[in-house]
């Protein structure tokens, strides 16, 4: 198995290769009063719906904090801005049954890529755009993509592709949240404008 990790809200993505466990410095959380429940930003709740919806291969997506220097980030730390970490979504996948390809070309329509440092509602670098790389191959794909991308819309794309660090994993309540709370969630995704958003970049067809 594979882990790809996009980071979403800012949505970034990254892909590790080998190994489906958690990191060393992302298995103890910091334990605090459980805050009360609110979703991801919209652009990591889509994506993730996304991937989960179109390939039933993936064997894990989890909510991760990453790109950032504050080690077992809480939501509240990573949402008021300074760690540096950005909202993202980590996948396992099996790579025989879905490609590295495959899942960039998900993450780019499911993102905002012309703006910097937010994602439809939500502002501040906590909710940048990136892809975290793995390794050299991965890197020349989400730059080849990333070009790709930019000819195609004509505009400069924000998205920034970055060496991949320690992924920490978001509290529970974050986790699968679209299906834990469906009217919450789609409220949400509505009131952000994140469907229009996607519409006017990528077209009806895209924005599922």
């Amino acid at each position: 198995m594979v882990r790809f990790s996009i980071v979403v809200v800012a949505a970034a993505l990254a892909l590790a290769s080998g190994g489906t466990g958690w990191a060393q410095s992302a298995a103890t959380l910091s334990r605090r009063k459980k805050p009360r429940p609110r979703p991801l930003p919209a652009a990591a709740f889509g994506v993730s719906k996304l991937i989960s919806t179109r390939f039933r291969a993936l064997s894990a997506r989890y909510r991760v904090y990453t790109g950032g220097n504050t080690v077992n980030p809480t939501y509240q730390q990573v949402s008021a801005g300074g760690t540096g970490h950005a909202e993202s979504v980590e996948v396992v996948y099996d790579p025989s049954k879905v490609s590295y390809g495959m899942l960039l070309d998900v993450f780019w329509h499911g993102i905002d890529p012309l703006v910097k440092d937010q994602q439809f509602c939500d502002h501040g670098n906590q909710y940048r755009t990136a892809i975290f790389f793995h390794d050299n191959e991965q890197r020349r794909l989400a730059e080849d993509t990333k070009k790709k991308i930019e000819a195609q819309l004509k505009q400069p794309v924000y998205t920034e592709i970055t060496g991949a660090g320690p992924f920490y994993k978001a509290e529970d309540y974050h986790q699968d949240y679209y299906l834990k709370n469906p009217l919450r969630y789609k409220f949400y995704r509505f009131n952000c404008g994140r469907d229009q958003r996607l519409e006017e970049i990528w077209g009806k067809k895209e924005n599922s």
